[in-house]
């Protein structure tokens, strides 16, 4: 032994690693906000519904309500994305919660006394909407603050477990509590839950991105990265495609091809309740599971989404339905576990409330597009038509972006 080592003593044993983010109390915490808020918003779809319908609107009516919800989250959703790299992201986590706190709130308010309209009810969808504008890039950018890169998937994955478990019990209970006492019950349960999870991430104190810039430098900044990404863009382009061609068919001329050939809302129930099982299977996989390549499983697991389209296509069994919902329900969570894992993984920390701002904007505006495009579509050709186009789609635009050089280089990380 050296002097110099008898003089400095023993090195101290350093802490091992937690080997599951359920050790680390930031993550646990971080993990019950979201299911808090999860549980509320699980709700709120079909206390929403019923309070237009209470309020003397029809599908209209409430067509304006969730316009009046979607718009300004596409509006300002690259304003969230430039904030969550230069602010606090678990202040605007608390901040936008809080937000929909109050708008919810006060939603409940007007429905409870009954001066519930059209008008007032999309004015509190508004202001939620630009809540979600900015939570969700900050969202996108917590993780790696609190957990390291390697346990990455296994956070992603815990987290998904618990919020796709409310996806499949929240509308239940939410239709209870409706028939029972009214939408205002359902509206107020989903407020309070927005300030339990605002009072939970005030506890996070996550420390800021460094500014280096003016707000528009660093948007522009944000794009040219974007764009030099070459997985990232090509990711985000069929990932538009991808989401749009699913949901126009699944989630607009699934309800209709049931009700002609399957057995009505009976059936839907029961594939709907397949689908959300294979969520929560789904992320059981990804617990355990670590592909190396990471952007290639999500791709390819992207074109599951085809099964339930197809099934409903080829006029398939209800046996054989269920089974392809609840396939694609699983590839969805895979998909989604591996990709953004990867995105946390190979975007830098301060970039990833832009990157994510861009990656969203494309899928969000897509969705009423496709649904559009679809509506229009059945009106000259059979639903099963529609649905063999859809999934075909689905299943192209996954082998096209499979064809992308870039998709294979991203690794997990060592």
């Amino acid at each position: 032994m050296s002097v110099t080592d008898t003089a400095a003593g023993p090195t101290p044993p350093t802490a091992p690693r937690p080997r599951s983010p359920l050790r680390l109390a930031a993550f646990r915490r971080f993990l019950l906000a979201q299911l808090v808020s999860a549980t509320g918003s699980a709700m709120a779809p079909l206390a929403l519904a019923y309070a237009v319908i209470g309020a003397g609107g029809g599908a209209g009516a409430l067509g304006v309500v969730l316009a009046a919800n979607t718009v300004p989250t596409v509006a300002f959703l690259l304003v969230g994305g430039v904030l969550a790299d230069r602010l606090s992201r678990s202040r605007l986590l608390f901040g936008g919660n809080l937000i929909a706190a109050v708008a919810q709130g006060a939603l409940t308010l007007v429905v409870a006394t009954g001066h519930a309209s059209t008008g007032s009810i999309a004015a509190c969808g508004f202001v939620s909407g630009v809540a979600v504008a900015f939570t969700t890039p900050a969202a996108q950018g917590v993780l790696p603050q609190l957990v390291a890169p390697d346990l990455l998937q296994r956070a992603n994955a815990l987290l998904r477990l618990p919020t796709n478990a409310v996806k499949v019990a929240g509308p239940v209970a939410g239709g209870l509590i409706v028939a029972v006492g009214g939408p205002a019950w359902a509206l107020g349960f989903d407020a309070l839950t927005f300030a339990g999870a605002a009072f939970l991430l005030l506890g996070l104190r996550l420390g800021a991105p460094a500014a280096r810039g003016g707000a528009l430098a660093d948007l522009r900044a944000g794009w040219t990265g974007f764009w030099s990404r070459t997985w990232l863009w090509t990711y985000t382009a069929a990932g538009t495609v991808l989401v749009a061609a699913f949901l126009a068919g699944y989630q607009l001329l699934g309800p209709v091809v049931a009700e002609e050939h399957y057995a009505g809302a009976r059936t839907w129930g029961l594939v709907q309740g397949a689908f959300s099982f294979g969520l929560l299977a789904g992320a059981a996989v990804c617990l355990w599971w670590k592909p190396r390549r990471l952007l290639v499983v999500a791709v390819a697991a992207g074109a599951g989404l085809a099964l339930p389209l197809a099934a409903m296509a080829f006029g398939l069994g209800l046996p054989w339905l269920l089974v392809c919902a609840a396939l694609a329900g699983v590839c969805l969570d895979v998909a989604g576990v591996t990709w953004v894992t990867a995105f946390q993984q190979q975007v830098p920390e301060a970039e990833l409330g832009r990157m994510s701002a861009f990656n969203q904007v494309g899928e969000r505006l897509a969705i009423p597009l496709g649904y559009l495009v679809v509506a229009l579509l059945s009106n000259a050709f059979a639903e099963r038509s529609v649905l063999l186009v859809c999934g075909g789609v689905i299943v192209a635009t996954a082998v096209l972006n499979l064809c992308v050089r870039d998709i294979h280089r991203v690794r997990r990380l060592p």
